[in-house]
């Protein structure tokens, strides 16, 4: 019998991946848009609309963040941050979870985090809206297009461990480290029993 080389089976496996993933984006892309209302969110200067947050752009990317609660909805966030500037150079986006608006930016402040956040307070948004039919908080992204005044749903997918959106999962599968062996945290630094530097503000 013939040995399998294991590097040839990840490097067969991987062509296969990209080939599905090429058909997705295809399916997506020929996705027809489906007519939504101008939902209304709170924000800490006061109440905004969904078409108000397309700002100046044409395409609206929504996060779907279960709140402060949800370590991995964090995590999610906090890889979308970096991705931050590339992203908003063609199109808007912004953070809605149920918390309240300023709950969202000590949150926010806490992580770093530089995108804008609306609260949806778990109500018409979140439950016409969710990325999964039925589940009214699910973590996920919903993307939006525009024409003039009218708004339209253009695609929109879960978040999950393994999922095609957080890098961290297929870093952490190159490592041989299964997503049952790691579970994400809000901070991984721990204060020492004894500070070297004699500080004593450590936050």
């Amino acid at each position: 019998m013939r040995k399998v080389d294991p590097q040839s089976e990840i490097e067969k496996t991987e062509q296969e991946i990209a080939t599905l993933v090429a058909k997705l984006e295809t399916l997506r892309k020929d996705s027809v848009p489906q007519p939504v209302k101008n939902y209304e969110f709170k924000t800490l200067t006061g109440k905004v609309s969904l078409l108000e947050l397309f700002g100046d752009k044409d395409i609206l990317f929504v996060v779907h963040n279960m709140g402060q609660g949800c370590r991995y909805c964090t995590l999610w966030a906090d890889g979308i941050n970096g991705f931050l500037p590339h992203l908003e150079d063609k199109f808007s986006l912004v953070l809605v979870s149920k918390d309240d608006p300023e709950t969202q930016r000590r949150f926010a402040l806490s992580r770093g985090w530089r995108f804008r956040m609306a609260s949806h307070g778990g109500k018409d948004y979140i439950i016409d809206q969710s990325v999964r039919p039925g589940e009214k908080n699910m973590p996920g992204l919903s993307v939006y297009t525009r024409k003039g005044e009218e708004i339209y749903r253009k695609n929109a997918s879960a978040f999950g461990p393994g999922d095609l959106f957080c890098s961290h999962w297929h870093l952490l599968s190159l490592a041989g480290v299964g997503l049952e062996d790691w579970t994400a945290q809000y901070n991984y630094w721990q204060r020492p029993a004894k500070l070297d530097d004699g500080g004593q503000n450590v936050r």
